[in-house]
């Protein structure tokens, strides 16, 4: 049976930061009750997966301080005040991996924590990758590691608990449920 939607009451911002904010509004429920909900507002972020080759995905290494440790990863990042998605997508393939995408493909778009958090990842295939003319220049806070990986290997990483982000996980499947052809095609 559906049901109403919730009601703002009111709204107060509680932090705000350079890639999120967080909010509290206070909310009337749709059983009448009156709620505050905690909100981390987030611009989103595009998530790559550059192909180099047939069968083949860079992923990087990077630390990732909040839980402690160096891991794998696709590469991705926050889209800036007013990006068009496919241009973030393009510019951080440029930064991360130092190549630039002659093609790149949306595979997707999910929320990765909706209960709390409004940062929507969007999923590109990269491919046609080439050195570019100039090259792009690293986030100061990144210290970035990029290497080409066997889809297999991939996975048997996953397998073994070598790689932990969730992002890089649903980001492989996407890959495999839409596979391309040379020609760009889907088949």
């Amino acid at each position: 049976m559906p049901r109403t939607a919730l009601r703002r009451l009111g709204r107060r911002r509680v932090f705000d930061g350079r890639i999120l904010s967080l909010d509290v509004d206070r909310v009337r429920l749709p059983n009448g009750r009156v709620a505050e909900m905690e909100l981390v507002r987030h611009r989103g972020s595009v998530v790559l997966i550059p192909e180099p080759g047939p069968g083949r995905v860079i992923l990087v290494r990077q630390f990732r301080y909040v839980i402690g440790r160096w891991i794998w990863e696709l590469p991705a990042g926050s889209l800036e005040e007013g990006e068009a998605p496919g241009r973030a997508a393009r510019r951080e393939c440029a930064e991360e991996v130092g190549l630039a995408p002659g093609r790149i493909e949306r595979l997707g778009t999910l929320y990765p924590t909706p209960g709390f958090c409004s940062e929507r990842m969007i999923f590109y295939r990269c491919s046609d990758l080439r050195v570019p003319r100039r090259p792009a220049p690293r986030d100061p806070d990144e210290e970035l590691e990029p290497r080409a990986f066997p889809v297999a290997e991939i996975r048997r990483m996953v397998a073994r608990g070598e790689i932990v982000d969730m992002k890089t996980v649903v980001g492989l499947h996407l890959m495999s449920a839409r596979p391309s052809t040379r020609d760009g095609r889907r088949r």
